[in-house]
């Protein structure tokens, strides 16, 4: 069996999900979903019950992450001609098992939402700042790499993730023109597309939940401020350490400009675009009730603010500079690939995150809850699985366990707040490890996925799937990661 499988059954088995799940659904004829709205007080017992998915049914998930993992590596033409296709498929099978085998209508439905929310906030970001090209003429130095990095790192959180490394990707990888590796990229999307936006709801998306279902805004900042700085200076340090050795290749004979130290910008007028898409990430229907909504048995699903993203994208890219645009070799290819890649994501990872849910939430999962259990096992599963779902899953089996309910807007403040016994530091874990460690894989975070694409398009050989975790992830990420949990977790109570 190869690395991919082993791991997610370690993860599932360690968790006592598929040992357990398929004996109790024997004695439960129904079973509740968590996913990241639960179904509301008003919504039909028909739609919020149903049977729970077989273990079998993680397998089109897998089967996915294996192609995503070996496609480019082994069979490279088929691939990149069929991934829309193959993604589709594997989500098709997933979506009719839900709808004829277990008619469960709620969950695709709500998946398809997820899916709509998460693709139109990214082409939002990708297109708008597509047309910003910002210019450093300036010696790509090692430090210069770092202000860089630790730049995205704060503005990931006023911009989001997203944002913050669509708008320096590019810039980034012109400065080390000559000189840019792998590592560049895969640094940037540690700093950048993911740990950097720990510290507003903005950041990432798992944090924007929790600020949606009760969260103060500033919690985050205050709590997440030392494990953030403490991760973002470590990785810097070791970025250093790699770029420092790193020499420039010259072509010979070639002579290239003194740099001139100067940092131009052309197109930032789509900086309005950035600033209405992410304004427009707060109108949710279930926080403000003017917000025009879709409501499905109970449920308020968002669509304007969409739209807006969606808008916001299409006029940015026709009122654009063109001149941004040809400079920073403006294409579609990237949110192409992004867009069916997570398709298939969003649509097979259903039965993996219901099971992981539906265990956490039962009498014997919830005996298990800590703030180390959550802080790993959010964690984990944030870097195979979408980190904003898998945070609610936690969060509510948490919060469960405590006696608290999830969709109480006072009981989540006083969660948050300490009302509950070592809630503080249960949700701080959670937060930390969903946004920490969704830089474990490409798929982790929305973003890298992004990052690779655009890397790969201007000709910088990028690692596989495997080679991104074994090379970069597990000697550089889990070491640190282990550090946080020791220092900020382990010995807490």
């Amino acid at each position: 069996m190869s690395l991919l499988p082993r791991v997610l059954l370690f993860l599932l088995l360690s968790c006592g999900v598929l040992n357990s799940y398929e004996a109790r659904s024997e004695v439960l004829d129904k079973t509740e979903i968590v996913s990241e709205t639960p179904p509301s007080d008003t919504e039909p017992a028909a739609e919020a019950e149903h049977h729970g998915p077989s273990p079998w049914s993680v397998i089109p998930f897998v089967v996915l992450l294996l192609m995503i993992a070996t496609g480019p590596l082994f069979y490279e033409h088929f691939w990149h001609k069929n991934y829309p296709l193959i993604s589709i498929v594997l989500a098709v099978l997933v979506v009719a098992y839900y709808l004829f085998s277990l008619h469960n209508q709620h969950s695709p439905v709500h998946s398809f939402f997820e899916y709509f929310q998460f693709i139109s906030l990214l082409t939002g970001l990708f297109v708008a700042s597509g047309g910003i090209m910002i210019n450093v003429d300036k010696e790509a130095r090692p430090m210069t790499n770092v202000a860089i990095l630790a730049i995205g790192g704060v503005i990931a959180n006023i911009i989001g993730t997203t944002g913050a490394s669509m708008l320096l990707i590019r810039p980034f990888i012109r400065l080390n023109k000559n000189r840019v590796k792998a590592y560049h990229i895969i640094f940037f999307i540690f700093v950048v597309s993911n740990i950097g936006g720990s510290l507003t709801p903005i950041g990432d998306p798992p944090l924007f939940l929790g600020f949606l279902k009760g969260v103060p805004f500033f919690w985050t900042f205050t709590h997440n401020l030392l494990p953030w700085a403490f991760a973002i200076v470590l990785i810097l340090a070791i970025f250093y350490y790699f770029d420092i050795r790193n020499k420039t290749d010259f072509s010979e004979g070639e002579e290239l400009p003194e740099p001139t130290g100067n940092i131009s910008m052309r197109g930032s007028r789509n900086f309005i675009w950035l600033a209405v898409i992410v304004g427009s990430v707060f109108l949710d229907p279930n926080v403000f009730s003017w917000v025009p909504a879709i409501d499905y048995h109970g449920q308020k699903f968002s669509f304007i603010r969409e739209i807006i993203m969606l808008t916001s994208a299409v006029l940015s890219f026709k009122l654009a500079d063109k001149h941004a645009l040809e400079g920073n070799g403006f294409s579609f290819e990237p949110i192409r690939e992004v867009a069916f890649i997570f398709i298939g994501i969003f649509g097979t990872m259903m039965p993996a995150l219901e099971m992981v849910g539906d265990y956490a939430k039962s009498p014997e999962g919830a005996a298990l809850i800590s703030h180390n259990t959550l802080y790993w096992g959010t964690g984990l599963l944030s870097g195979f699985l979408d980190n904003a779902p898998t945070y609610i899953n936690f969060l509510t089996a948490a919060m469960a366990s405590t006696g608290a309910s999830i969709n109480s807007l006072p009981d989540v403040v006083s969660f948050a707040n300490g009302g509950f016994k070592d809630s503080i530091l249960d949700l701080k874990a959670i937060s930390v490890a969903a946004v920490f460690f969704g830089a474990m894989t490409y798929i982790g975070n929305g973003p890298n996925f992004m990052v690779k694409s655009i890397a790969e398009q201007v000709g910088i050989k990028m690692p596989s799937f495997f080679g991104y975790i074994i090379r970069f992830s597990i000697p550089m990420l889990i070491p640190i990661f282990i550090l946080v949990w020791l220092i900020f977790f382990a010995f807490q109570h």
